[in-house]
């Protein structure tokens, strides 16, 4: 492989992980929010997650619109399988 491309799968695998962890943590830090110990680890999180989406809008187009790399991103979710279709996930 010419372009050490991370699998889409696997990539994909990640993001929905870590936006699990994010989301049950915001749920944790809806009733304990002076929780500094949570307020961090949501941080880091939500930083991994970030990098997880900016690195597959690099590779395979954005999955949202905050990780558009440019405005001709726009549409770009068009030009490739859905998660369902063949080839997709």
């Amino acid at each position: 492989m010419a372009d050490n491309r991370p699998c889409k799968a696997e990539l994909l695998d990640w993001i929905n992980t870590v936006s699990f962890v994010c989301d049950d943590t915001k749920l944790f830090l809806d009733t304990h929010p002076c929780n500094t110990e949570a307020l961090e680890f949501y941080e880091e999180f939500i930083n991994q997650r970030m990098q997880a989406l900016q690195e597959y809008a690099k590779y395979y187009g954005p999955l949202t619109l905050d990780t558009m790399c440019t405005p001709a991103d726009r549409w770009k979710w068009i030009d490739t399988p859905w998660p369902w279709q063949e080839g997709g996930c």
